[in-house]
């Protein structure tokens, strides 16, 4: 692989950046906080692709003639790095699911603070925000409140159904499960990786997580509907 080639595969990676800061796609692979810095890797690769092109033709005007005397073939075993490029600028990856969620560990942590939660009808909180203040605080802001939770639909081994958002600190290959358990007018037939937004309220029934024996907090579902998945399917609210 010669420098032409090498920038050529620099500037579509570059490019490739660039389409994936500018569309929804990088959440795929990072979270929203770090759109700028992505941005802007695609557009430096974009530049040294371009400089480095500059470069190998003002060089080549110089040494035209000593070229065809000092020229190697290149292994062609190095066009296979583009094949990755070729995967990323293709296909997409799917955002971690139910598979991932039900062979890790609830990464639930003890939050820093309690901020004070609005007075509306139901209470709109997200899966992590709603586990923290229902294990650690003891559901004590919870209590006679109706809460709303949004996520996607996991079933454990003995088929109990949880509700999951994948918390991460990064990127996706950080990415852990926090889990709720869902009781009361749970909907009889339920696909895993489906997304519900559930109305409940607080119960102070517990479960161990079968893979890390972590805290999984129960909520008792008084309504239950289907919803599409969010543009951005991991919650950041989690502090890691």
């Amino acid at each position: 692989m010669n420098r032409q080639a090498q920038s050529a595969v620099l500037f579509l990676l570059g490019a490739s950046l660039l389409h994936a800061g500018s569309t929804d796609l990088y959440l795929r692979y990072v979270k929203e906080g770090l759109r700028p810095l992505v941005l802007v890797s695609g557009a430096v690769l974009v530049a040294a692709a371009v400089a480095t092109v500059w470069y190998e033709r003002k060089r080549s005007r110089r040494h035209d003639h000593r070229a065809e005397d000092h020229a190697h073939p290149e292994p062609r075993v190095a066009w296979l790095l583009v094949l990755p490029l070729f995967a990323l600028i293709l296909v997409a990856p799917p955002a971690l699911g139910s598979y991932s969620a039900t062979r890790t560990g609830t990464a639930l942590q003890e939050p820093v603070a309690y901020p004070g939660l609005p007075a509306a009808d139901p209470l709109r909180l997200s899966v992590v925000d709603y586990a923290g203040r229902a294990v650690y605080d003891h559901g004590r802001t919870l209590r006679g409140r109706r809460v709303q939770l949004t996520g996607f639909v996991a079933l454990d081994r003995d088929g109990t159904p949880y509700l999951v958002r994948m918390a991460l600190n990064c990127c996706a290959a950080d990415a852990q499960p926090v889990k709720v358990a869902l009781t009361g007018e749970v909907p009889p037939v339920l696909r895993p990786d489906t997304w519900l937004r559930v109305t409940g309220t607080y119960t102070p029934r517990r479960a161990q997580d079968p893979v890390n024996g972590g805290p999984i907090p129960f909520v008792k579902v008084t309504e239950a509907e289907p919803v599409e998945a969010p543009k951005d399917p991991y919650d950041e609210s989690w502090n890691g």
